[in-house]
């Protein structure tokens, strides 16, 4: 086949048309002329292309154009492959500009190295054995000056005019269009996403808590996953709070919606749940607070949240949610169960009355508190989710931190994954042996009358020397609950309740009486008689406060800190 001349045409297009036949025959415009446009004709006179195929011919004589003149004219890189061995039949001007010229005749494996270092030539293969074309996009091809381009491929079959038949008669038609311009602004939109992303996680990190407190009786973890590189950061967050009188408010939350808006609405309400904590008030008036505070902060964001506290003295867990997932509570016997009731609407709906409800939570117990990112998934239920972190939770064992490695390579959350997810796991271990010295209760009943205030100094004095405290400590513990029996004598109601309690960092008096009247600290006058008992024990104690009971009365406590038991060296 001669390479320096040919023609070629694409399967089902007709030779010639009568147009076309038309159009070669015309030598000139007729003389008449009619007004209008009128453009070259195939021998460089003017045509009319709004002329009849009967009269003048329409257009450019398109059969009189040769197809490498045609070709040459386009800004795309083409180049023509002939046979089964893809032998060059032809490479166009813009091909040349960013290759370089390329010997006709020869095969492209050895003349046209781009295409290989691309890949197409099993393309190319594919395109000549099915007769259909085939496109690759944005393939990036080393240029010439070192910038490197991006081309869309499109391989195309043809049949070769002057062609044998079968593959030798056929060849591919190679037509590349520079998309480099559309990629690198495809790369700047996803390196500005990305730096979105960036800042919307640092937002959200630096909301959330750097390092959690930990309570006197428990042991807490926490950890927090944002979504792979695909996703928009959310608004999950959790956090650990310490009430006082042994107290620890647990909390976990999600903000509906992604990115920064997300996070900044999940830190507001972050803090705010910090602030109501401090007035120790019951999980579900939390929530109801923080439900008022969603929907000023924005009336179209809602979010979930589910606001827990533990008493030690109790053994209890007190929870209210707002449209959250259950707690998730583990006995120390490997039982696992759902503490999913009561559970009321997100917040930010205004105008709903949540309520709080208890349940077990006594020595070896373990809970976890999650969001919808650990158990949700696009091709399944949630309760399928839940299901299957009860399992995976039910032979967690280890230390919380090891619980939650666990049920997140469990769940399966990867650094792919499509959802954040915040996972806060909290036990109240069994302690034995030497350790188990360390934390004491004590309580005493108190009917009232003359009688109470001397029992209660007895009884408070004869547990602080059995606990070994040291005398000034004693004295100091012997005072505060004195003081604070002698505040409920006079202005609560029974039944009262003294109740002591030792941690290994700290003491804590608590009263309890059926008042729901909280006391205040105030400045009595000098000639008072009553009205320094609650300044008294601010004085004293490390800290103090009251609050009301769930079953109705109220609460009156403080806490002393207790020394720090150095370790004794010996040395030889």
């Amino acid at each position: 086949m001669n390479f320096t001349r040919w023609s070629a045409r694409l399967p089902g297009t007709p030779r010639r048309s009568a147009v076309a036949r038309a159009a070669r025959s015309a030598d000139s415009v007729p003389a008449s002329g009619r007004p209008g446009r009128e453009v070259p004709s195939a021998r460089g006179e003017l045509t009319d292309p709004d002329a009849s195929a009967d009269g003048p011919a329409v257009g450019p004589a398109l059969d009189a154009l040769s197809v490498h003149d045609l070709l040459g004219q386009v800004p795309a890189l083409v180049a023509l492959v002939q046979g089964a061995d893809h032998r060059i039949g032809y490479v166009n001007a813009a091909y040349v500009r960013a290759f370089g010229e390329r010997p006709r005749g020869e095969r492209a494996k050895e003349a046209l190295p781009e295409l290989v270092e691309l890949g197409l030539l099993p393309l190319m293969d594919q395109v000549l054995r099915s007769g259909k074309p085939r496109t690759v996009k944005s393939r990036r091809v080393p240029a010439r000056a070192g910038k490197h381009s991006f081309y869309t491929f499109t391989c195309t079959p043809v049949e070769l005019a002057h062609g044998t038949g079968g593959r030798e008669g056929r060849g591919v038609l190679v037509f590349a269009t520079d998309v480099t311009d559309q990629v690198e602004s495809a790369e700047r939109l996803r390196a500005s996403e990305a730096r979105q992303r960036e800042a919307a996680v640092t937002l959200q990190r630096s909301l959330l808590p750097q390092e959690l407190e930990q309570p006197d009786d428990l042991r807490v973890a926490a950890t927090y996953r944002p979504g792979g590189t695909e996703a928009a950061v959310g608004g999950d967050w959790y956090d650990v709070i310490t009430l006082g009188g042994g107290r620890t408010a647990l909390v976990i939350g999600d903000v509906m919606g992604r990115g920064v808006r997300a996070a900044a609405v999940m830190g507001q309400l972050r803090t705010a749940v910090r602030a109501y904590a401090r007035l120790d008030l019951p999980p579900h008036e939390v929530l109801q607070l923080l439900d008022g505070l969603a929907a000023d902060i924005d009336a179209g964001q809602i979010a979930t949240c589910l606001y827990a506290v533990h008493d030690p003295g109790e053994e209890l867990l007190t929870y209210a949610s707002a449209g959250h997932l259950p707690v998730l509570v583990r006995d120390a016997d490997g039982h696992v169960h759902s503490a999913d009731e009561p559970t009321g609407p997100p917040l930010g709906t205004e105008g709903w009355q949540h309520t709080s409800a208890t349940t077990p939570f006594p020595s070896g117990a373990t809970a976890v508190l999650y969001t919808d990112g650990l158990v949700e998934r696009r091709d399944a239920d949630i309760d399928v989710g839940v299901a299957a972190l009860e399992r995976a939770f039910a032979g967690a064992t280890g230390s919380p931190e090891i619980i939650c490695d666990r049920l997140l390579r469990a769940l399966g959350i990867t650094a792919e994954h499509d959802d954040d997810v915040a996972l806060l796991v909290f036990q109240n271990p069994r302690r034995d042996g030497q350790h188990a010295e360390l934390f004491h209760n004590a309580a005493l009943d108190l009917l009232g009358g003359v009688e109470a205030a001397p029992r209660a100094r007895a009884f408070a004095s004869g547990v602080l020397t059995s606990w070994r405290f040291p005398r000034e400590l004693h004295d100091l513990g012997v005072l505060a609950a004195s003081e604070l029996v002698a505040n409920s004598l006079q202005h609560g109601v029974p039944p009262m309740r003294l109740r002591l309690r030792r941690t290994d960092r700290r003491l804590v008096v608590e009263v309890t009486d059926g008042d729901d009247h909280l006391p205040r600290r105030r400045q009595a006058e000098p000639a008072d008689e009553t009205g320094r008992g609650i300044s008294i024990v601010a004085t004293i104690a490390a800290s103090w406060g009251a609050r009301l009971t769930p079953g109705g009365g109220k609460a009156v406590w403080c806490e002393f800190t207790l020394p720090t038991v150095e370790p004794v060296v010996t040395v030889s």
